[in-house]
């Protein structure tokens, strides 16, 4: 029964909470907006049509939206949702989850410069050197999380966070920071992208995808909602001092603490507007360096 929850929780909440965002960003706007259930509407419409492929693409460009989803879906059944059980759960899952995170951008990239265009080529460069600059802060983030239980797990990586979260420990308060920024440059949003930019030259994450269609398009579309519901799982588990154990009540705060990411995601770009190139390093160096500081503080007391 708890891994049906998980695997419902995973396959139908991210779409409507990727429709959430926007509809905050309509509301900051002073517009309707969209229905919270357009990225579904839009991941059903490409499914029905049919994919165009260039004849200077390779095998590459087909399989880079497959193995990017693929490797979403399985990360997502690594980290705990609303439950401490998982229904796949090992040592070290914690950096088969960074691996697996890696993994996708690098089929994303090689789909992009399979293309052979100059826009695509640009945009999977720029995502690679952000995205050196992102891992290490994101692997001190797990390392934050692991260390506790001194087991490279999530299961009980959370287990030992649980009852002694970010409200009461500085130190995760770090960790939840670090992570925030981690998460909005994995995911292409504002400050470091803005997803629906139609410049060229500032695209990073879309202009990687320009030349994708139908349903290679919707397993893109789907794979971006996936990675930034699993990304959000893991700072709603670092951040709320909460002992989730699958109940119905830890189901609801859980859906109510991925709404609220939501919410601040589409708050930041309704405020903000997105750092240009240079400043972006400058971000993600600075999330690294919270990240430090927060396991040197671990390590100096012994404990998170």
């Amino acid at each position: 029964m708890q891994t049906l929850i998980h695997c419902a929780l995973l396959l139908l909440l991210p779409l409507p909470l990727l429709g959430l965002i926007g509809k905050v960003k309509a509301w900051c706007a002073g517009r309707a907006g969209a229905p919270l259930l357009q990225p579904l509407h839009d991941v059903v419409k490409l499914l029905r049509k049919g994919a165009v492929y260039s004849t200077t693409t390779s095998w590459l460009f087909a399989a880079g939206p497959i193995i990017a989803l693929a490797s979403a879906l399985v990360a997502g059944l690594l980290v705990p949702l609303a439950d401490s059980v998982v229904p796949i759960a090992f040592f070290g899952d914690i950096f088969v989850f960074a691996a697996l995170l890696g993994l996708g951008r690098f089929f994303t990239m090689t789909a992009a410069l399979d293309t052979g265009s100059a826009f695509e080529g640009m945009g999977a460069s720029r995502e690679a050197a952000f995205a050196a600059l992102t891992e290490p802060a994101l692997l001190l983030c797990l390392l934050i999380v692991g260390l506790p239980a001194r087991c490279a797990s999530f299961a009980s990586a959370f287990s030992a966070l649980h009852g002694d979260g970010a409200i009461a420990n500085p130190v995760l308060v770090l960790a939840a920071l670090a992570f925030g920024v981690v998460l909005l440059a994995e995911t292409a949003r504002v400050p470091v992208d803005d997803p629906n930019t139609h410049l060229e030259l500032t695209m990073i994450h879309e202009v990687m995808v320009l030349d994708h269609s139908g349903p290679d398009l919707a397993f893109i579309l789907y794979g971006y909602a996936l990675k930034l519901f699993v990304l959000g799982a893991v700072l709603v588990h670092i951040a709320l001092p909460i002992r989730f154990d699958g109940s119905w009540t830890a189901i609801a705060i859980f859906v109510a603490a991925q709404a609220a990411v939501s919410v601040v995601i589409g708050l930041i770009e309704s405020t903000m507007a997105r750092l240009r190139l240079p400043r972006v390093p400058q971000l993600l160096i600075g999330a690294t360096v919270m990240a430090a500081l927060g396991l040197a503080v671990m390590l100096s007391v012994g404990r998170p």
